[in-house]
């Protein structure tokens, strides 16, 4: 029996593909093994979002030749669609394959084992079909993830996204119930919905929006609970917001990428929203889930960004106050506009500013959680940490810590929320 090991950069929506890719080459006989481990095939799901995106899934590429010099190494994903040419050039790759046709890759494979230098990447910004991919497995049994769209059409200026994944597709509707009543039916009771431009969900097909695909699988027996992947904040206005108000499954972690707090850096950026249209929609979301965790991700040393620019999106963080906050630098992405954009900010200046913003977005963090002190919460438990500790999330996000001898994987309890642990709170069993 062949050995198959899977690595996946990137984000939550490469995870699942990877796992729908391990179910399908499991379903043909093939034993999935760890990455280090001495496999016959290792495949590479790739990320581009950044170009330490680019180097790290080099970097991965080159491992598998040193675990075995003899395998058969697939590269796929966001950074195979736009850059196939450097991929072909490391030496040992054998075959390249996009952001599409990944449900055809065991067939692919067995087509090319005997080849070595094959490239598979088609054209995506002509892709209209959504590449049907479904897991019905996980490792854990708490947490499922279901991809419901693909693609981007919202073109900021400094992002490679939409050449790397194509236009909006939706899966079908009923499709993505039908896998949700599955996972439910094998003892998942968490489901992430998950794409690359979630907020996207249906304006393809004009059927069924995002709010109606909620309150569908909050509808499902044996789910209990539900969360988005990141998500453009202008989708959760007060429209979006009344018609979901009633879904009592949906966790109130909202992830909504503000990227800049100033509104000049907006419009260079290509974003759809300024500042105060932003905060407008966190203040509704507060408004009507209190216990709201509102995160972000927002980018430093964008081409152009002044001082004054800078000071203002800093100004701006600590007005929101987030629960949490990826801080990135900005990363020159050659083929979108921003490449070609005057006043380039030294590197320098961007980790400077890298610091300064996320000192503010840590004590935001730390203020969110002194509020949770003390609180009550319900926690799924997932898995057991070093020193005798059982590890879980709320509703909103927060990892949890109880002492414990028991094996609560897969639990809900009520947790009083006892002590702040750098970024994470310890609890006692209510």
């Amino acid at each position: 029996m062949k050995k198959v090991a899977f690595y996946t950069l990137g984000c939550k929506v490469n995870q699942y593909e990877t796992e729908a890719m391990s179910e399908l080459f499991k379903k043909s006989g093939y034993e999935i093994c760890d990455y280090d481990d001495f496999s016959d095939i290792y495949i590479i799901n790739t990320c581009t979002v950044t170009g330490m995106s680019d180097r790290k899934s080099r970097q991965i590429i080159r491992r598998a030749r040193k675990n075995n010099p003899n395998a058969f190494v697939i590269v796929t994903g966001c950074y195979a669609q736009t850059s196939p040419g450097e991929i072909l050039k490391i030496d040992g790759v054998n075959l390249v394959l996009g952001t599409r046709d990944r449900a055809d890759i065991v067939t692919l494979y067995e087509m090319y084992s005997h080849s070595s230098g094959q490239c598979c990447v088609s054209d995506i910004m002509h892709t209209h079909d959504f590449d049907a991919l479904s897991v019905s497995e996980y490792h854990d049994r708490t947490r499922a993830y279901i991809k419901v769209q693909e693609g981007c059409n919202q073109f900021c200026s400094y992002c490679i996204i939409p050449y790397a994944r194509g236009p909006i597709r939706s899966r079908s509707f009923d499709e993505v119930i039908e896998e949700t009543k599955s996972l439910a039916e094998r003892g998942f009771t968490e489901i992430t919905y998950v794409g690359i431009h979630i907020a996207s969900y249906g304006l393809d097909t004009k059927s069924h929006d995002l709010a109606d695909l909620l309150l569908a699988a909050n509808a499902v027996p044996g789910i209990r609970r539900i969360r988005l992947s990141s998500i453009e904040p202008m989708t959760l206005d007060e429209k979006f917001i009344d018609k979901i108000k009633d879904c009592s499954k949906l966790c109130h972690h909202f992830h909504l990428s503000l990227q800049s707090g100033c509104d000049e850096t907006l419009k260079r950026m290509n974003r759809k929203y300024t500042t105060e249209q932003y905060y407008s929609i966190v203040e509704g979301l507060r408004r009507h889930f209190p216990d709201s965790a509102v995160t972000t991700d927002i980018m430093v040393g964008f081409a152009g960004e002044t001082d004054d620019e800078f000071e203002t999106t800093c100004r701006f963080a600590e007005k929101v106050g987030f629960a949490g906050a990826h801080i990135f630098q900005y990363s020159v992405r050659e083929g979108t506009p921003a490449a070609n954009f005057p006043n380039q900010v030294d590197p320098q200046v961007k980790e400077k500013r890298s610091k300064i913003i996320s000192e503010i977005c840590r004590k935001s963090k730390q203020s969110f959680m002194e509020d949770m002190l003390g609180q009550s919460v319900e926690v799924l438990f997932e898995q057991r940490v070093n020193g005798g500790y059982f590890e879980g999330k709320t509703g909103n996000y927060q990892n949890v810590r109880v002492k414990t001898g028991d094996n609560l994987a897969g639990e809900y309890r009520k947790v009083r929320l006892t002590e702040i642990n750098d970024d994470y709170f310890m609890g006692e069993i209510l």
